[in-house]
C-alpha cells in the first residue's frame, strides 16, 4: 500500500492558479486545462466568510510532463479578461492560528 500512494504522489502533479475571474467555475477549470492532458482534480478556493471565490485554485495532472505543458500553455494566458498564472504549487506552510475569542 505504501509502494502504490508513494508511485501516485510522484506520477502526479499539482499546479497553482492564479488572478482567475472570480466567476471562474470548477468545471471550467477543468475543461481548460485537459487540453494539456488529464486533470485529476482542479479546485477553486472559496472564502469560508462570504462564499465567494478567492480567484486562485489547484489543479492536478496526471504526470509531469502534461503538468509543465500546462505552465507552458497557459501561464500568462487569457481567461475571461484576466492574465493567469501557472505554476507549481508549493507546499503549504504551517501558519500559526490566532484565538478569535
Amino acid at each position: 500500500m505504501f509502494f502504490l500512494f508513494n508511485v501516485r504522489m510522484f506520477t502526479m502533479k499539482k499546479l497553482f492558479v492564479g488572478s482567475l475571474p472570480f466567476s471562474t467555475r470548477e468545471d471550467e477549470l477543468k475543461d481548460l486545462f485537459s487540453q494539456a492532458g488529464t486533470v485529476e482534480s482542479a479546485i477553486i478556493i472559496i472564502d469560508k466568510m462570504t462564499g465567494r471565490s478567492k480567484g486562485f485554485g489547484f489543479v492536478e495532472m496526471s504526470s509531469e510532463e502534461e503538468a509543465q505543458k500546462a505552465v507552458s500553455m497557459f501561464d500568462g494566458s487569457d481567461l475571461g479578461g484576466r492574465n493567469i498564472v501557472v505554476n507549481e504549487a508549493k507546499p503549504q506552510e504551517d501558519r500559526p492560528r490566532f484565538d478569535r475569542r
